[in-house]
C-alpha cells in the first residue's frame, strides 16, 4: 500500500500530476485546486490511496489526511467509485461535506458532475456519524464557491491562455455572474471567454 509520495513535481495539469520518488515518475489523480496548488521543478508531499483494479494501477492525491479520510468514506458508498470520490472533494471541502451530512442535505452532494439524486442520499446515510473527526476539526464552511473559478481556470489555462489572465477573467466574470451562474463550471467557463475574447489566447 503506498500511502503516501514525496519528491520532484515534474508536471502538473488538470487532474494529474507526476511526481518523482527515486527515479520514477508516479502519475497521481488530484483535485483541479490540488494541481494549481504544485508547481513544476518543487517538491510536494502528498497522501495518497492506491486503488487496485484488474487492468489498472490508479494513485488519488491529498493535500491533507481529513481528505483522504473523507475519499475513503465516500468510496464506501454504493455506486461511488474514486472518480467520483474525487469530484465531491473538487467541489466541497471535507468541513462542507460533514456539515451537508450532519444537516442531512443531500443537494450539495447533487451539484456534483456524476452523482444522481439516488447516490447523494445514499451518501448522506452512509456517511452519517462518520465524520465526527472532520467536523471537530475544521470549522463548517459554505460550499467553496471559488473551487467553480479554480476548474475554470485550469480549463482556461489548458485552452492557452496564460494563468494571470485567466485568473481575471474568471473574477471578472464572477463579479457579473448570478449566483445560479457561479454554481455552473460550463456557465462560468462561457462567460469568462466572453471577457477573454479570441484575440487574447497565450497571452
Amino acid at each position: 500500500m503506498i500511502s503516501s509520495v514525496r519528491g520532484t513535481v515534474l508536471a502538473a495539469a488538470g487532474t494529474t500530476v507526476v511526481i518523482e520518488v527515486g527515479g520514477v515518475g508516479l502519475a497521481v489523480q488530484v483535485t483541479p485546486q490540488h494541481a494549481l496548488s504544485l508547481r513544476v521543478g518543487s517538491e510536494a508531499m502528498v497522501r495518497t490511496a492506491l486503488i487496485v483494479r484488474e487492468d489498472d494501477l490508479s494513485l488519488y492525491g491529498f493535500s491533507e489526511a481529513e481528505e483522504l479520510t473523507v475519499f475513503d468514506l465516500l468510496r464506501g458508498v454504493t455506486g461511488v467509485g474514486p472518480k467520483s470520490a474525487m469530484g465531491v472533494l473538487a467541489a466541497l471541502s471535507p468541513a462542507d461535506i460533514a456539515q451537508a451530512v450532519a444537516l442531512e442535505d443531500d443537494s450539495a452532494f447533487r451539484k456534483v458532475s456524476g452523482i444522481g439524486p439516488k447516490t447523494a442520499k445514499l451518501i448522506v446515510v452512509s456517511l452519517a456519524g462518520k465524520l465526527a473527526v472532520v467536523a471537530s476539526t475544521r470549522a463548517p464552511a459554505s460550499p467553496r464557491r471559488s473551487t467553480v473559478g479554480e476548474n475554470v481556470t485550469v480549463a482556461l489555462v489548458g485552452l492557452g491562455w496564460a494563468e494571470r489572465v485567466a485568473i481575471q477573467a474568471v473574477e471578472d466574470a464572477l463579479a457579473d455572474a448570478s449566483d445560479a451562474d457561479r454554481a455552473s463550471v460550463p456557465t462560468m467557463l462561457r462567460l469568462a471567454l466572453a471577457q477573454l475574447g479570441p484575440q487574447q489566447v497565450g497571452s
